[in-house]
């Protein structure tokens, strides 16, 4: 059971959060397919940036399901602080601050993971945004900046002296992105060095890896990523391998055609006609993976212009297929 603050969950599997994907379209579909908590889009914490297009579909809705959680990414302890409070006004209910993005572009100016290399400021910024806010505040770092600095153990007892209320770790360093194989022996000495939940992250991708990462590390949760990218059913099926031991029944293709619809539509209303076509079309993608003749329906996909014309075709490729099982 994962606990974080006063928030219990059913479940302890977690939708990470991405940027340009976890929006709260996404993050409902998984939700509904057994995602416990969710994370929304990574918000800069500067003030001018708060209400920029790009950030209005990112902040705290109160028609978002509860526990609502921002992540705000920042590298000065009052701008991360104001920020939070902020989004605490707007609805906000747990406050995780980004120290894992290796991004070139974020750690370039120190934010993300970057931020590791400077405990000094992870603990003047964790300070600041505890004392700024009266909900959990959460933190996701990576194991360290590179091979020979995981210092992810040392991060994790600032946070649980500051009063963080849990940390997810990604087991790899900023250095490696996300080069190779995830380890979790960083993590799992982070889990028996401190009392606050301790979620691991990275290269879980299927019900067998998440019950060997929690036997192994003995975390509190799990957080999957890219893993829910075209198949947000991962979850309903981890819970119920956890659960179980036995796997769960694949998706129907009828499961595949709601779903996509859902999704797509969802995200022509949520950005509206122009954006909403282009961000469609990399879920398509991630959807296609799973389908067959995926890869054709793709490159017709991205041709199109217009939401009723993606409809159309995801309407026509499953025609043929929704009299058939998976």
């Amino acid at each position: 059971m994962l606990q974080i603050g006063s928030h219990l969950f059913e479940h302890n599997i977690v939708l990470a959060p991405m940027a340009g994907i976890t929006d709260s379209v996404f993050r409902d579909i998984c939700r509904q397919n057994g995602a416990c908590y969710t994370l929304a889009e990574m918000v800069a914490s500067k003030k001018q940036l708060w209400e920029s297009k790009k950030s209005s579909t990112r902040q705290a809705n109160l028609n978002d399901p509860e526990p609502r959680a921002i992540q705000l990414i920042g590298t000065d302890p009052n701008e991360l602080a104001e920020a939070a409070a902020w989004q605490v006004s707007l609805g906000a209910q747990i406050i995780d601050l980004n120290m894992g993005c290796p991004a070139k572009k974020v750690c370039s100016v120190a934010a993300g993971s970057a931020l590791m290399a400077d405990p000094g400021r992870v603990t003047d910024i964790f300070a600041a945004v505890v004392s700024a806010v009266n909900v959990p505040v959460t933190v996701k770092t990576r194991t360290g900046t590179d091979a020979e600095n995981r210092n992810a153990l040392q991060i994790a007892h600032i946070a649980q002296q500051q009063g963080l209320q849990a940390i997810t770790i990604h087991g790899r360093t900023r250095e490696d992105k996300f080069r190779g194989l995830a380890e979790y022996e960083t993590i799992k000495a982070v889990k028996q060095a401190i009392d606050i939940p301790v979620i691991a992250n990275g290269d879980i991708c299927t019900p067998e890896q998440a019950e060997f990462v929690l036997k192994y590390t003995a975390v509190d949760g799990i957080m999957i990523g890219r893993a829910a990218q075209g198949y947000p059913w991962i979850f309903r099926e981890i819970n119920h391998y956890l659960k179980t031991g036995s796997k769960f029944a694949e998706p129907s293709f009828d499961e595949f055609y709601q779903t996509i619809i859902r999704h797509i539509s969802g995200i022509h209303t949520l950005y509206g006609e122009l954006l909403g076509v282009r961000i469609a079309r990399k879920h398509i993608g991630w959807y296609g993976q799973h389908l067959p003749a995926g890869l054709e329906l793709r490159k017709q996909f991205n041709q199109l212009q217009t939401p009723e014309a993606q409809l159309a075709i995801i309407e026509r490729f499953f025609e043929p297929l929704l009299s058939k099982p998976y």
